[in-house]
């Protein structure tokens, strides 16, 4: 592990997903414990996105922006919202030069599957019928998250593309959650990593899931079919359970046709990203916000 990783690894709380109302007020601490992020030059709103169920998101607009990001938090679909996401979103939308519209999808288990996607659909159909009221271009949309935010970017770009609907034209999945049968080399053997393990990714897909089977929407690693995909940059974590199944949707997406970024980070786990004093965070932001700014170039 890096050892400046490493270092903090003590400091996060433990968290099963038993408890999600407790595990919620544990990861708000957590968050608000990073260093607040430098809003000068951005333009923060609070808005509403009707959908059956009124949906919250909250949009940074940098100056002369370059396109959209809608943008999904992490959390294990259990834990995050607006106010935990908020040091990384400011950052993405100043480091990109992009507007970021963070999501304030529904959680699971009181809204398990589809609830989550539903609410980023209907974000990503409502931004792209906005767009001139937004000030962006309709086609220079993308979609990112991290962990089960990158799940539901990457679950999104499939629906879209399956419904005829908005354009996307990037997709950025970080450390994604995408495959519930746990199955690969890294799910089956990380089983005392840092942050997120074996155990913890079984509670967060069995939270999300519920009851309904785990179909490619909820779980993009069963789709038969990638291509026609929007490109995509993926981020791996070398001690994250996903790892693997991150890195064999990579490849899969390869073979389908689809442009593919992929960086496999040595010595980090699961959200290490958080701790922003090491170097390799830093590398791992720079990285992120370059391959959004090309992403959406005009």
């Amino acid at each position: 592990m890096d050892p400046e990783l490493e270092a903090f690894v003590p400091l996060f709380p433990e968290t099963d997903l038993i408890d999600p109302v407790a595990d919620r007020e544990n990861y708000a601490k957590l968050a608000a414990a990073v260093p607040a992020p430098d809003t000068t030059g951005l333009l923060i709103e609070d808005r509403v996105v009707p959908a059956g169920v009124e949906v919250p998101v909250r949009i940074y607009r940098p100056h002369q922006a370059q396109g959209a990001i809608v943008w999904m938090h992490g959390g294990g679909w259990v834990m995050g919202d607006l106010d935990t996401e908020h040091p990384g979103a400011a950052r993405i939308a100043t480091a990109s030069g992009a507007v970021v519209i963070s999501v304030g999808y529904r959680q699971a288990p009181e809204n398990p599957f589809p609830a989550a996607l539903d609410d980023v659909y209907a974000v990503l159909t409502w931004t792209a019928e906005n767009a001139t009221e937004l000030g962006i271009d309709p086609e220079r949309i993308a979609v990112a998250g991290h962990s089960a935010g990158g799940n539901l970017a990457a679950a999104v770009s499939l629906r879209a593309r399956d419904e005829q609907g908005p354009r996307i034209c990037f997709q950025l999945l970080n450390e994604p959650a995408l495959d519930d049968r746990q199955e690969t080399w890294s799910q089956r053997t990380f089983t005392d990593t840092p942050w997120s393990n074996r155990d913890r990714v079984r509670a967060a897909w069995r939270h999300y899931l519920g009851s309904a089977p785990a179909t490619p929407y909820a779980a993009p690693a069963r789709a038969d079919d990638l291509s026609g995909l929007p490109p995509a940059y993926i981020a791996t974590a070398e001690l994250c359970p996903n790892r693997d199944e991150d890195i064999a949707y990579a490849l899969r997406l390869l073979q389908a046709g689809v442009s593919v970024e992929l960086h496999q980070w040595p010595g980090t786990f699961h959200g290490s990203l958080a701790v922003l004093s090491a170097d390799v965070s830093q590398r791992q932001l720079t990285e992120v916000a370059a391959a959004l700014r090309r992403a959406l170039a005009e």
